[in-house]
């Protein structure tokens, strides 16, 4: 393993494949699986304090946890964990994947290293199985919800809707029996035919009194008075009552007692008032006082009414309100009753047992509720009975007993004080001991470190290869560049002065001349590069040398490795057999 890792970094002439990701693309991957794990439900994604290690791995363990999986893994997460902690996490979490059949595999180093490329399709995958698992919950939860629903209401069927229906229908009868107008006396005579004192004698009637006034004396065309009556309708409370007439003279307390029996004093009142009411057609001033107190009495009516309607369409509001979620309900039932007919008609030999397990625990949980309340009101008794010894166990106790234990509760409440603080310093202590080993690295961590210094190398080592290639290619062109602009340059002078040269012998003789100097430093030019270029050959040679040396080293080193490691597991393997022993 280490050799065949080792030789993926080792320089040679042919080309060695590197897979380094580019930062925008795992930036992009990055954004997906937050907004990801954001549309699947895990909102922390969306915190900008978290580190991106914590979003990830923390969003990773909250689709293994919702998945409902059991496995023999404590995937225990919180932020800001150490090097050492987030090495075990990473560790639960590989190992945990291939338990759920996830059929993306990803190293514990890539998730370190935050590599979202390969992270990206573990994470949707889990997302995927979680939104899947929490589906199949809500349904489950959801009908055993109405189950219990059930169990504890009536409201099953036709015979539900009726009750419920005959329970509104008594509440808007004891309703409109509460505001309707109830009728106090009754008549017993012929209503007058002054319309003023028909208007009196019907208030009256209901129990609505007039201002008082100055009793004048009664008119002869009064010819009835009240007789008192139930509050619930107009049947007589005294069936063989007299006929009161109102003469010239005013009604008295003790006939109005004699001929009802009920409520003297009310009946007092009244008459008193009626009486005064009763005016001569002449009286004017005594007709306006009636007028204004009739008008008041008519505002205050005006006033009950409105109230009255206004608390009528209340109740008749949440009548309809009622009626609306009882219907809602009754669709509900309806609907959930029709899911149970589908269940069972799915039923079949293969998921019959399942139902029945599902019924057992059903009973079960029943049972374990009942016994809850029992253990319940068990409990209470049990403390009522306790608080009645601690009662009569302090009546009976003396003063001296009382302090002697006031004063050993003081002493173990402060031993008690001292050993928690000598507690607190040992756990800060412990503290800071894990702290210490957590900083110290371990092997897992070694090994970590290494495989991410490898990848690092090799991206470092393919960067600047890549880089050097660049400056090569650019210093090569560069001197290309150079030589064909000398070149043209040269051609351009001799075309410029061939015709010149030409017209004379002696400035023929002289552009030879010129010639064969920029000949004889052409090829000197020529004897430096290939001078150079034997040079370079030869320290590529050494190179090569110097290379296969170095990798019979490496070899060498490998094997050594091995050995070693063969050696140190023989030596493992004694050293148990010796502690067995």
């Amino acid at each position: 393993m280490l050799g065949e890792r080792s030789k993926s970094f080792v320089p040679s002439s042919d080309v060695v494949e590197v897979d380094v990701r580019e930062d925008e693309e795992q930036a992009v991957k990055f954004s997906e699986i937050v907004d990801l794990l954001v549309a699947a439900g895990y909102f922390r994604a969306r915190i900008k304090g978290l580190s991106n290690f914590d979003k990830v791995v923390g969003g990773m363990t909250w689709c293994i946890e919702s998945c409902s999986f059991d496995v023999d893994v404590n995937l225990l997460f919180h932020e800001n964990l150490t090097i050492g902690q987030k090495i075990a996490l990473t560790e639960k979490i590989v190992v945990m994947l291939p338990k759920m059949n996830c059929p993306h595999r990803i190293e514990p180093h890539q998730i370190q290293g935050l590599d979202c490329i390969h992270i990206f399709p573990v994470i949707q995958w889990l997302v995927k199985r979680s939104i899947e698992m929490r589906k199949e919950t809500a349904g489950f939860v959801r009908e055993f919800a109405i189950n219990q629903f059930d169990k504890v209401h009536s409201l099953d069927g036709k015979s539900g809707s009726e009750d419920a229906k005959e329970s509104i229908e008594v509440n808007i009868q004891l309703a409109r029996r509460a505001y309707q107008p109830r009728r106090r006396f009754k008549r017993t005579t012929a209503a007058p035919k002054d319309e003023t004192a028909k208007v009196k004698t019907t208030l009256l009637e209901y129990g609505v009194l007039p201002v008082t006034s100055t009793a004048p004396k009664a008119s002869k065309s009064n010819q009835g008075g009240p007789e008192r009556i139930e509050e619930g309708g107009g049947d007589s409370v005294n069936a063989g009552a007299q006929v009161v007439h109102l003469e010239e003279e005013r009604l008295s307390a003790s006939a109005v007692g004699g001929i009802v029996g009920l409520q003297a004093q009310e009946i007092v009142e009244v008459s008193e008032r009626y009486a005064s009411l009763s005016v001569e057609d002449g009286d004017a001033s005594s007709e306006s006082r009636v007028s204004a107190a009739l008008e008041k009495q008519r505002s205050n009516l005006q006033n009950r009414v409105k109230r009255l309607k206004k608390e009528r369409e209340g109740q008749v509001l949440k009548i309809s309100e009622e009626t609306e979620q009882l219907r809602k309900i009754q669709e509900n039932r309806q609907s959930v009753e029709d899911a149970f007919i589908r269940m069972n008609e799915m039923e079949t030999e293969e998921n019959k047992g399942t139902l029945l397990k599902l019924k057992e625990l059903l009973a079960v949980h029943a049972g374990l509720k009942d016994q809850e309340h029992k253990f319940r009101e068990q409990c209470k008794s049990d403390l009522l009975y306790l608080q009645k010894l601690v009662e009569n166990c302090g009546e009976t106790c003396e003063p001296q007993e009382e302090q002697s234990r006031v004063a050993e509760y003081d002493a173990l409440k402060e031993s008690i004080c001292k050993t928690r603080l000598l507690l607190a310093k040992k756990n800060r202590a412990i503290a800071s001991l894990m702290r210490q080993l957590d900083d110290v690295p371990g092997r897992s961590e070694l090994t970590q470190y290494q495989r991410r210094f490898m990848e690092l190398y090799n991206q470092v080592s393919t960067k600047h290869k890549e880089t050097k290639q660049y400056y090569t290619l650019y210093n090569t062109l560069d001197d290309t560049k150079l030589y064909l602009s000398k070149e043209l340059s040269l051609l351009n002078s001799i075309l410029e002065n061939y015709n010149e040269a030409m017209a004379s012998t002696s400035g023929k003789e002289q552009f030879l001349k010129q010639f064969e100097a920029i000949i004889a430093g052409v090829k000197r030019n020529k004897e430096k590069v290939e001078k150079k270029c034997a040079e370079e050959k030869e320290r590529r040679f050494n190179l090569n040398k110097d290379l296969v040396a170095l990798v019979e080293q490496q070899r060498k080193y490998v094997a050594a490795v091995r050995q070693l490691t063969i050696e140190c597991r023989k030596n493992e393997a004694l050293l148990a057999q010796l502690r067995a022993t």
